[in-house]
Formats: C-alpha cells, sequence, structure tokens
C-alpha cells in the first residue's frame, strides 16, 4: 500500500516539515552530487552509519563493497556524528523521493499537534532510535546505513497514534490490480509497521546490503513511546478545531 494524500487539515502552516524535507534534497545535490559517482559514495562511506565502526567491533581496514567498482573502508575514524549525518544521506533517486513522500503526507499533523521546536526534537531522537534498533540487529555490520527512514517511521509511528481514524487515500497494488482505496491512517500503517517486523526477523545478525528494516521499527516504536511526551494540548486542541471546521464545510461537486 502507497499513501498518496490524507483527510486530515492542519491549523498551521507545517514549517518544520518543510525545512527539514528541504535539508534532506540540498544534502542530495550538494553533498551528495545528486547520486552521481563518486561523490554518492564518497558521502555514504564517510557520512553514513557503519555500526561494527561506531561499536569498535570491526577491525580497521575491513572493507565492504558498494556495488562492482566501489567500496568502503574502515579506516577507524568513525565519528559518532554519523548517527546524526546518516539521517540526511540516501543512496539514490527513489529512496529520497519515497521518504521525503511518506513524511511530506504524516508529518505536517505531527507538527501541527507537537509544534516546529518541539517536532524538530522527536524527529531526531526518533532517527537516534532507529539507529539504535538497525545497530542491535547486527552491531558487527560494516554497511552503512544511510537515509532518512528510520526517523520519519517515528512520525508514522506518532500518526497512528495520534490520527488512527484518519482516512488515508492509498494506492493498492495486488499483482497487475492496481485500486485507490480510502483506509483508516491505523489499518494502512500498522500494516507498513508489520510488513517491516516480518522482513526484519530473517536479517537479524546478518551481513547484507538492502532496507534496514530495523530501523524502520525502531524509529516507529520510538514515535509512538514519545508522541504523548512531545504533543501539545492547546495544539491538539487547535488542531481538534480545524478539523471539525473543515468537516462543517459544505462539499461542493458537479451536479
Amino acid at each position: 500500500m502507497f499513501p498518496l494524500r490524507d483527510e486530515n487539515p492542519t491549523a498551521r502552516p507545517a514549517i518544520a516539515t518543510i525545512l527539514i524535507v528541504g535539508l534532506n534534497v540540498a544534502v542530495w545535490f550538494l553533498v551528495q552530487g545528486m547520486g552521481r559517482e563518486p561523490a554518492l559514495v564518497e558521502s555514504i562511506c564517510r557520512l553514513g552509519l557503519i555500526p561494527g565502526e561506531l561499536l569498535g567491533r570491526i577491525p580497521v581496514g575491513s572493507a565492504v563493497a558498494l556495488g562492482p567498482n566501489y567500496s568502503c573502508v574502515v579506516d577507524g575514524s568513525g565519528s559518532h556524528w554519523t548517527a546524526l549525518s546518516s539521517m540526511f544521506m540516501h543512496g539514490g533517486w527513489m529512496h529520497l523521493l519515497g521518504n521525503m513522500w511518506f513524511l511530506w503526507i504524516f508529518g505536517d499533523n505531527v507538527e501541527d499537534v507537537m509544534g516546529r521546536g518541539r517536532f524538530v526534537v522527536f524527529y531526531l531522537l526518533c532517527g537516534f532510535g532507529a539507529d539504535a534498533a538497525q545497530m542491535l540487529s547486527n552491531p558487527d555490520s560494516a554497511i552503512p546505513m544511510v537515509g532518512a527512514s528510520g526517523a520519519i517511521g517515528g512520525v508514522m509511528g506518532a500518526y497512528a497514534v495520534q490520527f488512527p481514524k484518519a482516512r488515508v487515500q492509498t494506492l493498492l497494488i495486488l499483482g497487475f490490480f492496481a485500486r485507490m482505496i480510502n483506509v483508516p491512517a491505523w489499518g494502512m500503517l500498522g500494516y507498513w509497521f508489520g510488513f517491516q517486523l516480518l522482513m526484519g526477523l530473517p536479517t537479524v545478525g546478518k551481513e547484507e546490503g538492502g532496507v534496514a528494516f530495523w530501523a524502520h521499527v525502531g524509529g516507529f516504536v520510538a514515535g509512538v513511546a514519545l508522541v504523548l511526551l512531545f504533543r501539545n494540548p492547546k495544539l491538539v486542541a487547535a488542531h481538534q478545531a480545524a478539523v471539525s471546521k473543515r468537516r462543517a464545510m459544505p462539499r461542493v461537486g458537479w451536479p
């Protein structure tokens, strides 16, 4: 299932969400060379999170292939800052666009009930929770982890708790069959979380690239745990008023 839009208005512009999207895009263009080599590989090796290097569990000089012509060499200089920088790195155009789309769909409403400053702190903490979960799944890994999806998983977890009944217009694809359906947020996001958990179980302790499923799981769980702490009751009330106002507006359509 792929979300297209939600029926959940906001009381204020989502400035923090827009800034986070803009920062990710700026990093993609200015640091990662829009996916061109060698900038892409250099940025992933230098700014991606390598669990085994960060935890001191792999020897200096270890190498991991990133495709047929490139590899990262662990030199022992891994910084704890990569836990932060890795959240703004991406592996390709589709990786970036997919992550930013999910953030745009769900981030504005979560920001709306937290406030801009709290939302930024919440987003980063969810990203750190995602980092921790992925490292725990394989602390000896030499494969760099990059992407905003762990932090965005936290946003999705918060959305599922705060707006479980919000309707999400979703593209359902089953083989050659595709259809747009409206589902409650708890259904769409519960399916997403269950899929990440199911796909992550076989990867525990294994050294392989691909999707960091446990980062998604860890971020989602962090979001569920933190949303009640970070939401602002006054902003929750303002958001509910905006939803009620939208529902009271007459629907205009063709006869």
